[in-house]
């Protein structure tokens, strides 16, 4: 199956990279959601790998299958931080050549 990575990217707050105190309410919720989000969709098989860098200049990431880059723009978009504004956001098509636990030949 395709994979395909998005990257988030400053928005119109960057602060939000670097100071936890200015995130608002309706902001930590939209963070809850997003990581609800996350986790069952590794449940579900559907992303391979999320996370961040903690020095606010690194990327945060989501790496994930998809049948097609349209599913996988659906998915992005309906990321609570990207459907809520806080970030940007960027897709790639992607291709994980080495996963650890999993066979090295044929990637």
């Amino acid at each position: 199956m395709p994979e395909f990575i998005y990257q988030f990217l400053p928005g119109d707050r960057p602060e939000l990279l670097t100071d936890p105190t200015a995130w608002s309410e309706k902001d930590e919720k939209a963070s809850a959601e997003h990581y609800r989000r996350l986790a069952q969709a590794t449940e579900d098989g559907i992303v391979i790998l999320a996370g961040r860098s903690l020095d606010g200049v690194g990327p945060s990431v989501v790496i994930l299958e998809a049948d097609s880059e349209e599913d996988a723009r659906r998915f992005m978009e309906e990321d609570p931080f990207v459907a809520e504004g806080l970030f940007g956001v960027s897709l790639h098509p992607f291709r994980a050549a080495l996963i650890r636990g999993t066979p090295t030949a044929g990637n």
